[in-house]
């Protein structure tokens, strides 16, 4: 499914490109939706950064119970 998407997604590109070279684009809409794109890529960085950190001190506990553990192996 994502393979379709980014297909699907480089499709529309190349037709508005093709428009824009045809003088059939206003560069403030292109503005737009650059804007768009780059705020939702924010937001998603975003989340990501904040996941990556939980799931770092989730390792980080882990390690520590796992030492703790080996402590007690004979």
């Amino acid at each position: 499914m994502v393979e379709f998407l980014k297909n699907a997604m480089d499709w529309v590109l190349t037709k508005e490109d093709d428009l824009a070279k045809r003088c059939n684009v206003k560069a403030e809409d292109v503005e737009k939706q650059i804007a768009s794109i780059e705020k939702r890529r924010a937001e998603l960085k975003n989340k990501f950064e904040e996941s990556d950190s939980e799931f770092a001190h989730i390792l980080s506990r882990l390690s520590i119970i796992k030492a703790d553990a080996s402590k007690c192996e004979i």
